[in-house]
């Protein structure tokens, strides 16, 4: 789909006359990351479920590497491009890490065009939060940061499969790491995308519009946490809790920086569930 002159690759699942659920993925990540499984159930009691691809990922549109042609609050803002494409007025928003961040912001500032949020591994988006002292990331990832891994030949799809594969692993918690589920979704990624390596540009994008605190948000919030989150400790989880007015949040023991794997789908699908149908 083009709207508002971007480009933009989506896939919807269920009945579009039933509320919308839109998922946005996290920096880097394309739609691939949430599970076809995942959004058919989430679809099955009811909801129309919507996961789209942000710039510079899988087939939305792509700039040239090291100079996105766009901001971080675009990137917030084409999640609002992917629902008037499809005509939703108001949709339920479920973000991952950076797409929890959007999540936020769209709520503080466009809370017109959302009826819930659920914020999953993530942590306080706004400049005006008290959340300063938060934990910092566990050693193992803080490390990435100081000396990131090799990149790959992006031309050779079977390194970029190990690379991101790689990349993954250092995330995960107690429940373990799925080398074959990962395997399966980075080759969906290295087998979808324009251009893998233009994923990096998400992190040169600046942010001018997050200017805002968690007691800004008024629609009904839902944070769902792992306990062993290295980029973002639990105690990330339970700030957003409590900050965001009337926020729940639901503990997912043994959960790294991840969205929930299928061993926690009997706890998040019912919970989303709920979340949802209150705020409907």
């Amino acid at each position: 789909m083009t709207t508002d002159g971007v480009q933009l690759c989506l896939e919807t699942f269920g009945d579009r006359e039933h509320p919308a659920l839109l998922l946005v993925s996290g920096m880097s990540a394309s739609m691939d990351w949430w599970d076809v499984d995942l959004c058919e159930r989430l679809a099955a009691p009811g909801r129309y479920v919507i996961r789209y691809d942000h710039r510079d990922t899988g087939r939305s549109e792509t700039s040239p590497v090291g100079e996105p042609s766009y901001t971080g609050d675009d990137l917030a803002t084409d999640a609002l491009r992917v629902l008037d494409s499809l005509g939703v007025a108001r949709a339920h928003l479920a973000g991952i890490s950076m797409g929890g961040g959007i999540a936020q912001l769209l709520a503080a500032r466009h809370p017109d065009r959302l009826l819930s949020i659920t914020l999953i591994s993530t942590t306080a988006a706004g400049t005006r939060t008290g959340t300063s002292k938060l934990p910092p990331p566990e050693p193992r990832v803080a490390a990435t940061f100081e000396a990131p891994a090799p990149e790959p030949a992006w031309g050779d799809r079977a390194a970029v499969v190990e690379y991101l594969v790689d990349a993954e692993r250092l995330y995960a918690g107690a429940l373990g790491f799925d080398e074959d589920r990962m395997r399966a979704v980075a080759r969906a990624v290295a087998g979808r995308s324009r251009d893998v390596a233009a994923a990096a540009n998400h992190g040169a994008a600046g942010n001018s519009a997050f200017e805002f605190a968690l007691a800004d948000i008024r629609v009904p919030a839902l944070v769902l946490h792992g306990t062993e989150d290295p980029l973002f400790p639990f105690a990330h989880g339970e700030a957003l809790a409590a900050e965001i007015p009337g926020a729940k949040l639901v503990k997912l023991d043994g959960m790294g920086h991840q969205i929930p794997p299928p061993e926690l789908w009997d706890v998040v699908v019912p919970a989303i569930m709920q979340h949802t149908a209150g705020a409907d």
